[in-house]
């Protein structure tokens, strides 16, 4: 496909996905006309309308969805062809981007930034501090690093630690259970309260590890903790007893098409071998 059909396919696409020519226009940073002239020259060279024109605006016709979805495709793989091209060209030096969870950044993360720093002071690292799996696909991340059982398919990674939950409550007020919310119900320790508390027994929940160590602090429930946020906070104990230790896998990943950046694979192997020296505060020994 050479470029004035590429091009014309990013307008069309753009057309699709916003409804109109106007937010198309605004999407692409071109002019309504612009995003009219270049949807109509694809609509004459690959014969025929793709769109019907509506009062609320611009809606693919339907025996030309396939033909959506095939230029989503292809805009994917440009995406794909261009970020391999940019790791090639890319220099050691520069910026990577961390997505991990909100304790992990507190906690565990840190100390590595700083080591990084020392090592390679031209390298960058950006935190990502959230619950959720960022579009690895849209670039927001380079690395992820979390506990989970296994990875999704699109990422590649390693493993070389292991992220120990342990329940804990305050000393005099066990109460009922503080469950997760938000992002957390895709956790190993969610899916065990789903399987052993009652619904009934669960007095609130967040999306937060480090909120649900204070909630439980507080006197709420029994909270399923990362140790390292557990073990040692005054206010807090650990009740073996209402549950065995869950032990969960921490992962490096980058999506499979970046691994081999040098700058992306370089970061990648410090971390998992800080993991590996931060073995007994993940794990709880």
């Amino acid at each position: 496909m050479h470029n004035a059909n590429w091009d014309n396919l990013r307008y069309v696409l753009a057309v699709a996905d916003r409804g109109s020519l106007s937010a198309a226009a605004k999407t692409l940073g071109v002019n309504h006309a612009t995003v009219l002239r270049r949807v109509a020259a694809f609509e004459e060279e690959h014969g025929g309308p793709v769109f019907e024109k509506t009062a609320s605006g611009y809606r693919v016709l339907a025996d030309r969805a396939r033909v959506i979805e095939a230029a989503r495709e292809v805009a994917n793989a440009m995406v794909s062809v261009e970020r391999l091209m940019d790791g090639a060209r890319a220099p050691v030096r520069g910026v990577v981007r961390i997505s991990s969870t909100d304790s992990l950044c507190q906690v565990v993360l840190p100390s590595f930034m700083a080591r990084m720093q020392a090592a390679l002071p031209e390298l960058r690292l950006d935190y990502f501090s959230s619950n959720a799996h960022l579009d690895f696909a849209r670039l927001q991340a380079d690395i992820a690093v979390r506990p989970a059982e296994r990875l999704p398919d699109e990422l590649s990674g390693e493993t070389n630690a292991q992220l120990t939950f342990r329940a804990y409550s305050a000393p005099s007020r066990p109460g009922g259970w503080v469950g997760m919310a938000g992002p957390l119900v895709r956790s190993a320790p969610a899916a065990w309260m789903a399987a052993n508390v009652e619904p009934e027994a669960i007095a609130g929940g967040a999306d937060s590890f480090v909120v649900l160590r204070e909630l439980c602090r507080a006197g709420v429930g029994v909270a399923i903790l990362p140790v390292y946020l557990g073990e040692g906070v005054p206010g807090l104990v650990a009740r073996p007893e209402l549950m065995a230790d869950i032990r969960v896998p921490v992962w490096v990943a980058s999506y499979t098409e970046l691994r081999d950046v040098p700058r992306i694979r370089i970061v990648r192997e410090h971390l998992l071998a800080h993991l590996a020296e931060q073995a007994d505060l993940l794990g709880g020994r």
